[in-house]
Protein backbone atom coordinates (compact mmCIF):
# COMPACT_ATOMS: atom_id res chain seq x y z
CA UNK A 1 0.00 0.00 0.00
CA UNK A 2 1.07 3.57 -0.63
CA UNK A 3 2.69 5.42 2.24
CA UNK A 4 0.92 8.55 3.43
CA UNK A 5 2.32 11.45 5.42
CA UNK A 6 0.24 12.14 8.52
CA UNK A 7 0.27 14.45 11.49
CA UNK A 8 -1.03 13.06 14.75
CA UNK A 9 -2.38 15.29 17.54
CA UNK A 10 -2.83 14.32 21.17
CA UNK A 11 -3.92 16.07 24.32
CA UNK A 12 -4.13 13.67 27.25
CA UNK A 13 -6.24 13.61 30.39
CA UNK A 14 -3.76 15.86 32.19
CA UNK A 15 -4.57 18.57 29.60
CA UNK A 16 -1.14 20.08 30.15
CA UNK A 17 -0.18 20.32 26.50
CA UNK A 18 -0.74 19.36 22.88
CA UNK A 19 1.65 16.95 21.17
CA UNK A 20 1.98 16.99 17.39
CA UNK A 21 4.08 14.57 15.36
CA UNK A 22 4.79 13.70 11.74
CA UNK A 23 4.74 10.08 10.62
CA UNK A 24 4.96 8.33 7.23
CA UNK A 25 3.00 5.08 7.21
CA UNK A 26 0.82 2.79 5.15
CA UNK A 27 -1.25 1.94 8.23
CA UNK A 28 0.61 -1.34 8.75
CA UNK A 29 4.24 -0.36 9.21
CA UNK A 30 5.99 2.92 9.89
CA UNK A 31 8.41 3.97 7.18
CA UNK A 32 9.64 7.20 8.77
CA UNK A 33 9.20 9.40 11.83
CA UNK A 34 9.35 13.14 11.32
CA UNK A 35 9.48 16.20 13.51
CA UNK A 36 7.50 16.40 16.71
CA UNK A 37 6.62 19.19 19.11
CA UNK A 38 4.81 19.68 22.39
CA UNK A 39 3.08 22.98 23.09
CA UNK A 40 1.85 23.87 26.58
CA UNK A 41 -1.90 24.21 26.86
CA UNK A 42 -2.82 27.89 27.40
CA UNK A 43 -3.31 28.17 31.18
CA UNK A 44 -6.83 29.57 31.01
CA UNK A 45 -7.89 26.89 28.56
CA UNK A 46 -6.41 24.13 30.73
CA UNK A 47 -8.26 25.46 33.75
CA UNK A 48 -11.55 25.36 31.86
CA UNK A 49 -10.87 21.85 30.53
CA UNK A 50 -10.08 20.49 34.00
CA UNK A 51 -13.16 22.18 35.47
CA UNK A 52 -15.31 20.56 32.78
CA UNK A 53 -13.79 17.13 33.45
CA UNK A 54 -14.61 17.55 37.13
CA UNK A 55 -18.29 18.25 36.35
CA UNK A 56 -19.65 15.11 34.62
CA UNK A 57 -23.14 16.55 34.07
CA UNK A 58 -21.73 19.57 32.27
CA UNK A 59 -19.25 17.44 30.34
CA UNK A 60 -22.06 15.23 29.08
CA UNK A 61 -24.96 17.58 28.49
CA UNK A 62 -23.68 21.12 27.82
CA UNK A 63 -22.96 22.23 24.27
CA UNK A 64 -19.48 23.49 25.24
CA UNK A 65 -19.20 25.10 21.83
CA UNK A 66 -16.88 27.88 23.01
CA UNK A 67 -14.56 25.44 24.75
CA UNK A 68 -14.54 23.14 21.74
CA UNK A 69 -13.69 26.04 19.42
CA UNK A 70 -10.80 27.07 21.67
CA UNK A 71 -9.47 23.49 21.81
CA UNK A 72 -9.71 23.22 18.02
CA UNK A 73 -7.86 26.52 17.55
CA UNK A 74 -5.09 25.43 19.92
CA UNK A 75 -4.62 22.22 17.93
CA UNK A 76 -4.57 24.16 14.65
CA UNK A 77 -1.80 26.31 16.09
CA UNK A 78 0.15 23.17 17.02
CA UNK A 79 -0.09 21.90 13.43
CA UNK A 80 1.13 25.19 11.98
CA UNK A 81 4.07 25.34 14.41
CA UNK A 82 5.01 21.76 13.50
CA UNK A 83 4.80 22.45 9.77
CA UNK A 84 6.95 25.56 10.16
CA UNK A 85 9.54 23.64 12.14
CA UNK A 86 9.61 20.83 9.56
CA UNK A 87 9.75 23.21 6.59
CA UNK A 88 6.52 21.78 5.15
CA UNK A 89 3.26 23.20 3.80
CA UNK A 90 -0.29 21.97 4.42
CA UNK A 91 -0.28 20.54 0.88
CA UNK A 92 2.55 18.19 1.92
CA UNK A 93 0.31 16.43 4.47
CA UNK A 94 -2.20 13.75 3.52
CA UNK A 95 -4.16 13.58 6.78
CA UNK A 96 -4.30 14.86 10.35
CA UNK A 97 -5.35 12.51 13.15
CA UNK A 98 -7.13 14.71 15.70
CA UNK A 99 -7.79 12.89 18.99
CA UNK A 100 -9.38 15.89 20.66
CA UNK A 101 -9.69 16.47 24.39
CA UNK A 102 -11.48 13.78 26.42
CA UNK A 103 -13.79 15.36 28.99
CA UNK A 104 -15.93 12.33 29.88
CA UNK A 105 -15.60 8.60 29.20
CA UNK A 106 -18.43 6.28 30.25
CA UNK A 107 -18.24 3.22 27.97
CA UNK A 108 -20.56 1.23 30.23
CA UNK A 109 -23.29 3.63 29.03
CA UNK A 110 -21.86 3.63 25.51
CA UNK A 111 -20.86 7.25 25.92
CA UNK A 112 -17.57 9.04 25.32
CA UNK A 113 -16.83 12.67 24.54
CA UNK A 114 -13.71 14.16 23.05
CA UNK A 115 -13.99 17.89 22.33
CA UNK A 116 -12.62 19.00 18.98
CA UNK A 117 -14.32 20.05 15.74
CA UNK A 118 -12.80 17.95 12.97
CA UNK A 119 -14.62 19.75 10.16
CA UNK A 120 -13.53 23.17 11.45
CA UNK A 121 -9.93 21.99 11.78
CA UNK A 122 -9.96 20.64 8.21
CA UNK A 123 -11.28 23.96 6.91
CA UNK A 124 -8.76 25.94 8.90
CA UNK A 125 -5.76 23.86 7.81
CA UNK A 126 -6.83 22.86 4.32
CA UNK A 127 -5.91 19.26 5.20
CA UNK A 128 -8.07 16.13 5.50
CA UNK A 129 -8.80 15.45 9.19
CA UNK A 130 -9.91 12.28 10.97
CA UNK A 131 -11.37 12.60 14.47
CA UNK A 132 -13.86 10.84 16.81
CA UNK A 133 -11.69 7.73 16.86
CA UNK A 134 -13.40 6.14 19.87
CA UNK A 135 -17.07 6.50 19.02
CA UNK A 136 -17.60 3.54 16.68
CA UNK A 137 -15.95 1.21 19.18
CA UNK A 138 -18.03 2.46 22.11
CA UNK A 139 -21.23 2.32 20.04
CA UNK A 140 -20.44 -1.32 19.22
CA UNK A 141 -20.02 -2.20 22.90
CA UNK A 142 -16.27 -1.72 23.23
CA UNK A 143 -14.46 0.26 25.92
CA UNK A 144 -13.24 2.84 23.41
CA UNK A 145 -9.78 2.60 24.95
CA UNK A 146 -6.95 2.02 24.70
CA UNK A 147 -6.56 2.63 20.97
CA UNK A 148 -2.77 2.78 20.75
CA UNK A 149 -2.10 -1.01 20.97
CA UNK A 150 -2.24 -1.57 17.20
CA UNK A 151 0.49 1.07 16.91
CA UNK A 152 2.54 -0.60 19.64
CA UNK A 153 2.16 -3.86 17.71
CA UNK A 154 3.55 -2.25 14.56
CA UNK A 155 6.48 -0.67 16.40
CA UNK A 156 7.38 -3.83 18.30
CA UNK A 157 7.31 -6.20 15.34
CA UNK A 158 11.02 -7.01 15.71
CA UNK A 159 11.27 -6.98 19.52
CA UNK A 160 11.49 -10.05 21.73
CA UNK A 161 8.24 -11.07 23.43
CA UNK A 162 6.29 -11.41 25.69
CA UNK A 163 6.56 -7.64 26.04
CA UNK A 164 4.50 -5.08 27.97
CA UNK A 165 4.23 -1.46 26.88
CA UNK A 166 3.03 0.72 29.73
CA UNK A 167 1.70 4.23 29.16
CA UNK A 168 1.70 6.34 32.31
CA UNK A 169 -0.30 9.41 31.37
CA UNK A 170 -3.14 10.71 33.51
CA UNK A 171 -4.50 7.15 33.49
CA UNK A 172 -2.25 4.11 33.17
CA UNK A 173 -2.75 1.61 30.37
CA UNK A 174 -0.80 -1.42 29.23
CA UNK A 175 -0.38 -3.33 25.98
CA UNK A 176 0.66 -6.98 26.28
CA UNK A 177 2.32 -8.40 23.16
CA UNK A 178 2.65 -12.18 23.21
CA UNK A 179 5.22 -14.25 21.36
CA UNK A 180 2.37 -15.95 19.49
CA UNK A 181 0.87 -12.67 18.24
CA UNK A 182 -1.44 -12.30 21.23
CA UNK A 183 -2.53 -8.70 21.78
CA UNK A 184 -4.18 -7.64 25.03
CA UNK A 185 -4.68 -4.10 26.34
CA UNK A 186 -6.52 -2.35 29.14
CA UNK A 187 -6.30 0.51 31.63
CA UNK A 188 -4.32 -0.48 34.70
CA UNK A 189 -5.54 2.23 37.06
CA UNK A 190 -4.37 5.74 37.92
CA UNK A 191 -1.25 7.01 36.20
CA UNK A 192 -0.13 10.54 37.01
CA UNK A 193 -3.52 12.25 37.42
CA UNK A 194 -4.01 11.64 41.13
CA UNK A 195 -0.40 12.57 41.92
CA UNK A 196 -0.63 15.73 39.82
CA UNK A 197 -3.94 16.77 41.38
CA UNK A 198 -2.63 16.14 44.90
CA UNK A 199 0.57 18.10 44.36
CA UNK A 200 -1.22 20.98 42.64
CA UNK A 201 -3.90 21.29 45.31
CA UNK A 202 -1.34 21.25 48.14
CA UNK A 203 1.54 23.23 46.67
CA UNK A 204 0.44 24.88 43.42
CA UNK A 205 3.07 22.93 41.47
CA UNK A 206 1.90 21.15 38.33
CA UNK A 207 3.43 17.77 39.22
CA UNK A 208 5.97 15.96 41.38
CA UNK A 209 9.21 16.77 39.54
CA UNK A 210 11.31 13.60 39.20
CA UNK A 211 9.31 12.04 42.06
CA UNK A 212 11.21 14.14 44.62
CA UNK A 213 8.17 14.61 46.88
CA UNK A 214 7.31 10.91 46.80
CA UNK A 215 10.86 9.95 47.65
CA UNK A 216 10.80 12.32 50.64
CA UNK A 217 7.53 10.89 51.99
CA UNK A 218 6.29 7.70 53.62
CA UNK A 219 3.62 5.42 52.17
CA UNK A 220 0.50 5.11 54.32
CA UNK A 221 0.06 1.34 54.06
CA UNK A 222 -3.51 1.25 55.37
CA UNK A 223 -4.69 3.91 52.94
CA UNK A 224 -2.90 2.18 50.07
CA UNK A 225 -4.60 -1.11 50.95
CA UNK A 226 -7.95 0.67 50.99
CA UNK A 227 -7.35 2.31 47.60
CA UNK A 228 -6.58 -1.12 46.13
CA UNK A 229 -10.03 -2.42 47.15
CA UNK A 230 -11.61 -0.36 44.36
CA UNK A 231 -13.90 -2.69 42.36
CA UNK A 232 -12.18 -1.77 39.11
CA UNK A 233 -9.24 -4.02 39.96
CA UNK A 234 -11.46 -7.10 40.20
CA UNK A 235 -12.82 -6.62 36.69
CA UNK A 236 -11.54 -8.82 33.90
CA UNK A 237 -10.23 -6.98 30.82
CA UNK A 238 -11.19 -5.39 28.57
CA UNK A 239 -11.77 -2.43 30.83
CA UNK A 240 -11.11 1.31 30.78
CA UNK A 241 -11.27 4.32 33.06
CA UNK A 242 -12.24 7.95 33.16
CA UNK A 243 -9.72 10.34 34.72
CA UNK A 244 -12.02 10.93 37.70
CA UNK A 245 -12.91 7.32 38.50
CA UNK A 246 -10.42 7.54 41.38
CA UNK A 247 -10.05 10.30 43.97
CA UNK A 248 -7.30 11.40 46.32
CA UNK A 249 -9.76 12.82 48.87
CA UNK A 250 -9.08 9.94 51.28
CA UNK A 251 -5.55 11.25 51.73
CA UNK A 252 -6.59 14.66 53.04
CA UNK A 253 -4.93 14.13 56.43
CA UNK A 254 -1.51 13.34 54.97
CA UNK A 255 1.41 15.67 54.39
CA UNK A 256 2.28 16.73 50.85
CA UNK A 257 5.18 14.26 50.72
CA UNK A 258 3.34 11.32 52.29
CA UNK A 259 0.40 11.83 49.95
CA UNK A 260 2.70 11.86 46.92
CA UNK A 261 4.43 8.72 48.19
CA UNK A 262 1.14 6.91 48.79
CA UNK A 263 -0.36 7.84 45.43
CA UNK A 264 2.85 6.85 43.64
CA UNK A 265 2.71 3.50 45.41
CA UNK A 266 -0.92 3.19 44.30
CA UNK A 267 0.02 3.65 40.66
CA UNK A 268 2.84 1.09 41.00
CA UNK A 269 0.64 -1.46 42.77
CA UNK A 270 -2.14 -1.14 40.21
CA UNK A 271 0.36 -1.82 37.41
CA UNK A 272 1.65 -4.86 39.30
CA UNK A 273 -1.88 -6.22 39.69
CA UNK A 274 -2.38 -5.96 35.93
CA UNK A 275 0.06 -8.86 35.44
CA UNK A 276 -2.59 -11.30 36.67
CA UNK A 277 -4.42 -10.82 33.37
CA UNK A 278 -1.42 -11.62 31.13
CA UNK A 279 -1.32 -15.05 29.43
CA UNK A 280 2.39 -15.28 30.27
CA UNK A 281 4.82 -13.16 32.28
CA UNK A 282 6.18 -10.20 30.33
CA UNK A 283 9.96 -10.40 30.23
CA UNK A 284 10.35 -6.66 29.69
CA UNK A 285 8.33 -3.49 30.30
CA UNK A 286 8.75 -0.40 28.13
CA UNK A 287 7.31 2.76 29.68
CA UNK A 288 6.01 5.82 27.87
CA UNK A 289 4.06 8.87 28.97
CA UNK A 290 5.11 11.45 31.54
CA UNK A 291 5.47 8.77 34.21
CA UNK A 292 8.65 7.47 32.61
CA UNK A 293 10.34 10.74 33.67
CA UNK A 294 9.41 10.20 37.33
CA UNK A 295 12.35 8.45 38.98
CA UNK A 296 10.26 7.35 41.96
CA UNK A 297 7.72 5.62 39.75
CA UNK A 298 10.34 3.96 37.54
CA UNK A 299 12.38 2.68 40.49
CA UNK A 300 9.25 1.42 42.21
CA UNK A 301 8.07 -0.37 39.09
CA UNK A 302 11.46 -2.05 38.57
CA UNK A 303 11.53 -3.25 42.17
CA UNK A 304 7.94 -4.48 42.17
CA UNK A 305 7.84 -6.10 38.71
CA UNK A 306 11.23 -7.78 39.07
CA UNK A 307 12.09 -7.58 35.36
CA UNK A 308 13.63 -4.96 33.07
CA UNK A 309 11.66 -1.70 33.20
CA UNK A 310 12.92 0.90 30.74
CA UNK A 311 11.72 4.06 29.02
CA UNK A 312 10.69 3.48 25.42
CA UNK A 313 13.73 5.45 24.29
CA UNK A 314 15.74 2.31 25.13
CA UNK A 315 14.42 0.77 21.89
CA UNK A 316 14.53 3.99 19.86
CA UNK A 317 10.92 5.10 20.30
CA UNK A 318 10.07 8.72 21.06
CA UNK A 319 8.20 8.78 24.35
CA UNK A 320 7.15 12.42 24.14
CA UNK A 321 5.67 11.90 20.69
CA UNK A 322 4.43 8.31 20.84
CA UNK A 323 0.70 8.93 21.34
CA UNK A 324 0.62 11.75 18.80
CA UNK A 325 2.37 9.48 16.30
CA UNK A 326 -0.19 6.80 17.10
CA UNK A 327 -3.10 9.00 16.08
CA UNK A 328 -1.40 9.85 12.81
CA UNK A 329 -1.01 6.10 12.27
CA UNK A 330 -4.66 5.48 13.23
CA UNK A 331 -5.84 8.23 10.87
CA UNK A 332 -4.20 6.42 7.95
CA UNK A 333 -5.76 3.13 9.09
CA UNK A 334 -9.13 4.87 9.25
CA UNK A 335 -8.79 6.17 5.69
CA UNK A 336 -7.98 2.63 4.53
CA UNK A 337 -10.75 0.90 6.45
CA UNK A 338 -8.36 -1.01 8.71
CA UNK A 339 -9.37 -1.90 12.29
CA UNK A 340 -8.45 0.50 15.06
CA UNK A 341 -9.66 -1.75 17.88
CA UNK A 342 -9.89 -5.48 18.47
CA UNK A 343 -11.69 -7.79 20.91
CA UNK A 344 -8.46 -8.12 22.89
CA UNK A 345 -7.85 -4.39 23.17
CA UNK A 346 -11.24 -2.81 23.86
CA UNK A 347 -13.61 -5.79 24.09
CA UNK A 348 -15.44 -4.78 20.93
CA UNK A 349 -17.21 -7.87 19.51
CA UNK A 350 -15.19 -7.84 16.27
CA UNK A 351 -12.32 -5.86 14.73
CA UNK A 352 -13.68 -2.36 14.27
CA UNK A 353 -12.64 0.57 12.16
CA UNK A 354 -13.44 4.05 13.39
CA UNK A 355 -12.93 7.74 12.95
CA UNK A 356 -14.89 10.39 11.09
CA UNK A 357 -13.25 11.76 7.95
CA UNK A 358 -13.48 15.46 7.08
CA UNK A 359 -12.12 16.13 3.61
CA UNK A 360 -11.30 19.50 2.10
CA UNK A 361 -12.22 20.54 -1.46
Amino acid sequence: MTTLRAIGLMSGTSADGIDAALIDTDGMRVSEFGACISLPMPPGLRTEILATMADPARAEHDALSGLEAAITAAHAEAVMVLLDRAGLRPADIDVVGFHGQTVLHRPQRRFTRQLGDGAALARRLGICVVNRFRHADVAAGGQGAPLVPVFHQALAADLERPLAVLNLGGVGNVTYLGHDGALLAFDTGPGNALIDDWVHSRSGAAFDVDGQLARAGQVDASLLAHLLTHPYFDKTPPKSLDRHDFTSSLLDGLSLEDGAATLSAFTIASVAQARAHFPRTAMRWLVTGGGRLNAALMAGLAKTLGVAVEPVEAVGWQGDALEAQAFGFLAVRSLRGLPLSLPGTTGVPEPTCGGEVHRTP
